[in-house]
């Protein structure tokens, strides 16, 4: 099965006065450690990917209503949990990949979402036929091979 975990950094929620500003880089001790931990999944045959955003203050976000889309650029203010990052990871169960989560080097505040990605099996037939794709399986294809 495969998971991705979410990380949601307390910096990017202003939580005790901090406030990640759109020149934010995390401080190489924390980066050090988090590398760290990645090895140590990739080690295990769990890693399969791994990124880290770019701060909210540069983020747009493109909301749909009536058929037409608007934009809004952030920071957004209003957002309670916003992300900083996310791994994928394979793990036997949800069990395992919480485990993993319980691993990361997380500061005071952040927190780990943990959601099982859907694999095509996992969905009725219909619904697999809907996302048969040879054009999306081979850009998707190409991209994991470069």
């Amino acid at each position: 099965m495969r998971f991705m975990m979410l990380m949601i950094p307390s910096v990017y929620q202003g939580k005790n006065g901090e406030k990640a500003g759109a020149d934010f880089t995390p401080p190489a001790d924390a980066v050090e450690k988090m590398m760290k931990y990645n090895e140590k999944l990739a080690k295990a045959g769990a890693l399969i990917s791994l990124d880290g955003l770019h701060s909210p203050a540069t983020a747009a976000r493109v909301s749909f209503s009536g058929g037409k889309s608007s934009v809004t650029d952030g920071p957004f203010a209003e957002s309670k949990e916003i992300l900083g990052g996310y791994w994928i990871i394979q793990a036997k169960s949800r069990q395992e990949a919480i485990q993993w989560a319980e691993e990361v080097p997380a500061a005071d505040g952040d927190t780990i979402e943990i959601r099982q990605i859907f694999d095509l099996s996992d969905f009725p037939e219909d619904v697999q036929k809907a996302a048969d794709s040879a054009i999306v399986k081979e850009q998707v294809r190409k991209h994991k091979s470069s």
